[in-house]
């Protein structure tokens, strides 16, 4: 059957085409993601990929799967696209009657995006090689996205193709045009680079969809939406994360988090939260309730949580919100 597909689409049938790279579309589009940091830039890098896979499919020799040849080319459109250093810059901050207390660091980050966990089915429970080091979520949360970042390029996709995917190192060097040598050497100060870069071991988190978590993450929401800062910074471990790309603004701790929220969320200033998921974790359109009762989108807040605290805050602009079909307000 594949072989009549290439047949067909090598002879220009579109339809063949779609049939024969659609079911490795979504998990393409996860890997792009994790490679770049960015559901956008994933989205372009993406169609780049399926365009060049239409043209050069004369070329496919059947050595290796079709699946194993599009992330060659995959792999090679994301370096391209980190070499051509695109990134979206760092924004300046957007709330004009709010002033933010000094931050705690700037973020290195700002291109992050989240993912919609609704575009995740199909992408991350995919079989997985022998040498699969991380749990499907665990690779896909924003705490390991974000730490993939920092590392070169090259190191980002030899860890995401051997212990993500579970590739061999044979094949990830054929994919690469590189040695078997080459691979080991990158995928050693990868891992080393990762792990210097991951939040230090705390408690897990709760299953997703828990009584755990939705227990923990109604006390979020009520501390939230009522304007409760105590209660909101109860929640929150002591080494808590809360950032903003593509402001670069991030602070850390309790103290700096309460100095943080303290302004952004003063009385009178009240927010009501729509669920959602993001990157495996939960997630919440938050929309910004005005005098006249209308209720303006004002961004996606993304919670990590360990045990029954919340470790990490990172709030995106409202620009992602149809990304995971909330409305840009809602109505009085």
């Amino acid at each position: 059957m594949a072989i009549d597909l290439i047949t067909r689409a090598r002879a220009g049938d579109g339809e063949a085409f779609r049939e024969l790279t659609e079911p490795h579309r979504r998990e393409l589009q996860v890997y792009c993601y994790r490679m770049l940091g960015s559901f956008q830039d994933a989205e372009d890098v993406l169609q780049d990929t399926l365009v060049a896979a239409w043209q050069g499919l004369g070329g496919f020799e059947g050595r290796a799967s079709l699946r194993t040849w599009l992330y060659r080319i995959a792999t090679n459109r994301c370096l391209n696209a980190l070499r051509s250093a695109g990134r979206r810059p760092a924004a300046e901050w957007g709330i004009p009657e709010v002033e933010p207390p000094e931050p705690s660091r700037l973020g290195e980050i700002v291109w992050l995006e989240p993912f919609p966990d609704t575009l995740l089915e199909g992408g991350i429970d995919v079989p997985l090689g022998p040498e699969a080091r991380y749990e499907r979520t665990e690779a896909i949360s924003l705490a390991f996205v974000t730490a993939l970042q920092v590392l070169p390029g090259s190191q980002v996709a030899v860890l995401i193709l051997r212990d993500v995917l579970g590739y061999h190192a044979a094949e990830v060097a054929d994919m690469l045009g590189t040695t078997v040598e080459s691979v080991n050497s990158a995928l050693k100060r990868a891992r080393t680079g990762l792990q210097r870069r991951l939040p230090a071991g705390g408690e897990p988190p709760p299953a997703a969809d828990s009584p755990a978590e939705q227990a923990l993450v109604a006390r979020f929401v009520r501390a939230y939406e009522s304007g409760d800062i105590d209660a909101l910074i109860a929640l929150l471990t002591d080494d808590v994360r809360v950032s903003m790309p593509p402001v670069p603004l991030e602070y850390l701790g309790r103290d700096a988090a309460a100095r943080f929220y303290a302004s952004v969320m003063p009385p009178g200033r009240t927010y009501d939260l729509v669920p959602t998921r993001a990157n495996g974790q939960p997630a919440f359109g938050t929309y910004l309730r005005a005098p006249d009762g209308t209720r303006r989108g004002a961004g996606l807040l993304v919670l990590t949580l360990a045990g029954d605290r919340v470790s990490a805050v990172v709030r995106f602009d409202n620009g992602v919100l149809p990304w995971f079909g909330l409305p840009r307000s809602l109505p009085g």
